[in-house]
């Protein structure tokens, strides 16, 4: 299947910038929120970023490598703002009142910058490794498959050790190498058992709802 355009389909770029920018909206918010499973501390942030990968890897293979590094290009600033205001708001998972954003917050901060670094990273990481590979090999698996375990190793190591490494938080400042390698582990499980798997099927209803809409219509 060849790539379309992004100037024929310019609802399908709008629609994947704003799904980026949710679920890095959402991932800030519940990385914050410490989870135990099976006596490993991780975050409920290892279940919801993993959909950005499978964003990526659809915006590459429907657009194209340019076109998916322009989405990162538009996601960055806005993702970076909106996670500021949304993890202030939220902070630890409670409403603090909108007059938190009036008190400039270090530790949130923190976090968005790491978020914004990671994301930049770990997703012109997998851009660049989807694409690669899935020009050399036909099997539609292996890129998402290959490119979710290195992207996803850049942006785990890259987030928690920009945001926590020596962090005024003393839980996460002790946990942090722990609490991200379990974090990979969980976000690779549910990468690999989930959404490549996802990918290939969203891939299919994508492509066939185009193709229908591409067809002529009888006289």
């Amino acid at each position: 299947m060849t790539t379309l355009s992004t100037q024929r389909q310019p609802w399908l770029l709008a629609l994947l910038v704003s799904f980026h920018i949710l679920i890095i909206i959402a991932s800030n918010y519940l990385v914050q929120l410490p989870i135990t499973l099976f006596g490993f501390h991780s975050t409920w942030g290892a279940f919801s970023f993993p959909f950005i990968f499978l964003t990526t890897d659809l915006t590459v293979r429907l657009l194209g490598k340019s076109p998916a590094r322009r989405v990162i290009a538009r996601v960055m600033l806005p993702a970076l703002v909106a996670s500021y205001i949304v993890s202030v708001l939220f902070h630890d998972g409670v409403f603090s009142g909108l007059a938190a954003l009036g008190e400039f917050n270090s530790f949130v901060f923190r976090i968005a910058l790491a978020s914004f670094t990671a994301y930049v990273l770990g997703q012109l990481m997998d851009i660049q490794v989807f694409d690669r590979l899935r020009r050399q090999h036909r099997a539609w698996w292996i890129a998402p498959a290959a490119s979710s375990v290195v992207g996803q190793a850049v942006d785990t190591l890259v987030f928690f050790g920009v945001a926590f490494w020596r962090s005024s938080n003393p839980f996460m400042a002790e946990h942090w190498v722990e609490i991200a390698l379990v974090d990979y582990v969980i976000k690779l499980a549910v990468s690999l058992l989930m959404f490549v798997p996802m990918y290939g099927l969203l891939l299919n209803m994508i492509v066939r709802h185009l193709q229908r809409k591409a067809e002529p219509v009888p006289a």
